[in-house]
């Protein structure tokens, strides 16, 4: 069953809040008519928050976040979200347990959810809402509260989030606050170790807690400032009773901290800014004076919708409909999300190490990577559309890999929790180096990685890689996906090394990068596990899905991982015994109906083998251009583009994982993939896209024009680049970055044989 788009929520909401007043923050349907003044009216924040019958949600959340920002304040639905509820929402729920300052978006596991409040008249610990109520665009959220007859409303900076409540006439004003919300503490061993709160005056509350979980030791400071008062706080330290005070008079230590703070019931509108920071209370203070000081809650929602504005127009597109408007302007929101600015406005940040670093002057440190995701495609957005950005996420990781070793994995509020596998943050890198995205150290980026790449750790044992070329299954688990990987990562390494003018280590990285090979079967046309004999693991099921250990692939089977060789197709084409061959078993992959009982619980969206609600599927439907049938991208890219996302809550097939699913959308509506993101060239299709202006850091544009012949053409017949037919079907970031037009002419007919799907 679909769930209501967004545009009849919207309706429903005007009737229900004629009679209690309008918004006081300018707003507009998330589905307008084309040619809206703002692209931000084409948003929609509720795509991903619900489920599609039979698969995975999008996992992502409908609050209030700037581009970019630390402060992502949104509604919880679950006491304890955890992994079927990572972003702590879920559409299909109607209890909210309070509004949170930090989520993750997309993500398969669940942490942050810090700082919980929660406006009430009756004490209530969580209410009851109708999703009708519910508004939200880039920057702002709404939602009436039934039980007590609350408006809450919520909008963000980059550090601090913003509350406006407006209470029944003659209602008690009451806030709850609440230090020990968070995912659920039976995951990851999360647990709280310390917190504290304290009354700093009649306006301000501080406090911290420090937090375990998927990160480890996370440090959250606030610092909130109420509008008005606080006429009396009631208290509870560890399930312990404080009883009812005057303010100010509260501070206490524990780490079960929960209170409920009075205030008078003049005027029905209460304000609060909360500033977050991992340093210190000084510093989220710091972050919530300089953000938010002075200024209206209508005024911070309007600058929040202007820095989206600002964002998405980075893109100007235009297509045949609503929907696929909504869809694509959504999915570049929701790319545009994160990583997140960790350091404080002062240039405060914990480091790896745990000690206080202070970011360049002028640039920003950022944290929450999704490294195994994002190394795809979001980050090509990024260097495409944001570079200065681009640039300080990169020295990011550079800066990590100082204080902790060697570059992350998956980081996330400064720490590394070492989830998934490879060392892609080596590509990230050398993918911006190699699209001469400015302000990058390309010395300082070479020594992080090659002392990633060399030194023993976790899910890298380089000694077995640098002397088997493979890693062993009983050494080693995931070892066919490990091996996959790291000799993509050891190919990008080459590349630095050759722009640096190393050859010994160019070819020295070269030659690992060729080690995939060394675990093709060619009785299987499979990659397989080995042992650290050389022979074969027994027991081989090219359908059996493996999860993250336990078996030699990495949330999926062996079909999935087949194609995974991103930095040398023409290599694998040669190894799989030729084009034709290649071709027939790319067929089998999508047309395949054989499954396994047991899927992995991050595959979803099949078409055949091939899973696009999880990233190692992504590029497998662009192969077919590079092998000579370019009819067939065509087909797969519009058939997923049709059937897997979509304008409402249930609008992704799997998890969106920090933006990964929605970047690959971006780029397929757009008619340019990056296959094989390192090496600074887009595989080109078939768009959806009928014109499209990508506006350059430097002032250039880029544009993209389609030219259909017939309504329903959806392959391509050609393509020209600044007026010259192209005889190949890739385009260079080099190119791309001088400016100029990409035309595609589409036609309903193709070339040779389609899939059957």
């Amino acid at each position: 069953m679909r769930t209501p788009s967004i545009a009849k929520t919207f309706i429903l909401f005007l009737a229900m809040t004629a009679v209690a007043g309008s918004l006081k923050c300018e707003n507009a349907s998330a589905q307008p008519a084309l040619g809206a003044a703002r692209l931000t009216d084409y948003v929609n924040p509720f795509i991903g928050t619900g489920r599609i019958e039979g698969a995975l949600r999008g996992n992502n959340y409908p609050g209030a976040t700037v581009p970019f920002g630390l402060v992502q304040l949104s509604p919880d639905t679950r006491e304890a979200p955890d992994w079927d509820c990572p972003a702590g929402y879920a559409y299909e729920e109607t209890v909210i347990y309070g509004f949170s300052h930090t989520h993750l978006s997309g993500t398969g596991a669940a942490d942050l959810i810090d700082i919980l409040m929660l406006p009430t008249s009756s004490e209530s610990r969580h209410v009851t809402i109708d999703h009708a109520s519910e508004q939200a665009h880039p920057g702002y959220y709404a939602v009436r509260l039934t039980d007590d007859d609350i408006l809450a409303e919520l909008t963000a900076a980059t550090h601090t989030g913003v509350h406006r409540y407006t209470y029944a006439v003659g209602a008690s004003q009451q806030v709850y606050l609440d230090l020990d919300h968070s995912a659920a503490k039976g995951s990851w061993g999360r647990r709280i170790e310390k917190a504290q709160l304290r009354i700093v005056d009649a306006h301000t509350v501080e406090g911290y807690r420090l937090i375990t979980g998927w990160a480890p030791l996370r440090k959250v400071c606030f610092s909130i400032r109420f509008s008005k008062p606080i006429v009396a706080v009631h208290g509870w330290n560890d399930g312990r009773e404080l009883g009812v005070g005057g303010a100010p008079s509260f501070f206490v230590n524990g780490t079960d901290l929960k209170a409920t703070f009075t205030f008078a019931s003049e005027g029905r509108e209460l304000e609060a800014q909360v500033g977050i920071s991992a340093v210190s209370m000084e510093n989220a203070r710091l972050n919530r004076e300089q953000e938010t000081s002075g200024r209206s809650f209508d005024a911070l929602c309007a600058s929040a919708r202007q820095q989206w504005e600002a964002v998405l127009g980075g893109i100007n597109a235009r297509f045949s409909g609503s929907a696929a408007t909504t869809i694509f302007y959504t999915a570049l929101y929701h790319a545009m999300q994160q990583p997140s600015a960790f350091s404080d406005v002062n240039g405060d940040y914990v480091r790896a190490d745990y000690a206080i670093g202070h970011a360049r002057e002028g640039h920003a440190f950022y944290t929450m990577f999704s490294i195994w995701d994002t190394y795809r495609a979001a980050h090509a957005l990024y260097d495409l559309l944001q570079p200065a950005r681009a640039a300080d996420m990169v020295m990011s990781m550079i800066d990590h890999a100082g204080h902790y070793g060697y570059l992350p994995i998956w980081e996330l509020w400064g720490q590394d929790n070492y989830c998934m596998i490879g060392n892609h943050a080596v590509s990230i890198i050398v993918e911006a180096i190699r699209k001469e995205v400015p302000g990058i150290d390309e010395h300082a980026a070479w020594r992080a990685i090659q002392r990633t790449l060399t030194t023993p750790h976790r899910d890298s044992p380089w000694p077995l890689w640098e002397r088997l070329g493979y890693m062993p299954e009983n050494q080693q688990t995931q070892s066919v996906s490990i091996t996959l990987e790291d000799a993509y990562d050891d190919w990008c390494a080459a590349r630095l090394a050759e722009r640096l003018g190393l050859t010994d280590e160019m070819e020295h990285f070269d030659t690992l990068a060729r080690n995939y090979r060394n675990l093709y079967n060619t009785e299987s046309d499979l990659f397989q596990p080995k042992d650290d004999k050389g022979y074969w693991i027994e027991g081989f099921d090219p359908l059996r899905y493996g999860a993250n250990g336990g078996s030699a692939y990495t949330e999926g089977n062996a079909w999935q991982w087949r194609w995974s060789v991103q930095h040398d197709i023409d290599g694998l084409i040669s190894l799989s015994g030729g084009q034709k061959h290649f071709l027939n078993q790319l067929d089998y992959f999508f047309t395949c109906k054989d499954t396994s009982g047991d899927r992995n619980d991050n595959a979803s969206g099949f078409i055949g083998l091939y899973a696009h609600g999880n990233e190692p599927s992504h590029h497998v439907a662009f192969l077919y251009t590079l092998a000579g049938q370019p009819q067939k991208t065509d087909q797969l890219v519009d058939y997923i583009r049709r059937t897997m996302y979509n304008d409402e809550v249930s609008g992704y097939i799997g998890n969106d994982d920090c933006g990964e699913m929605s970047a690959w959308y971006v780029f397929a509506a757009l008619g340019l993939y990056p296959l094989n993101p390192a090496s600074a060239e887009y595989v080109l299709f078939a768009p959806s896209v009928e014109e499209a202006t990508i506006n350059l850091s430097d002032g250039k544009v880029f544009r993209i024009e389609t030219s259909r012949q017939g309504k329903d053409a959806i392959y391509l017949k050609e393509i020209r680049w600044n007026g010259q037919k192209l005889k190949r079907p890739i385009l260079s970031h080099h190119d791309l970055l001088q400016g100029g037009t990409l035309r595609f002419l589409l036609t309903s007919k193709h070339r040779g044989t389609l899939l059957e799907l």
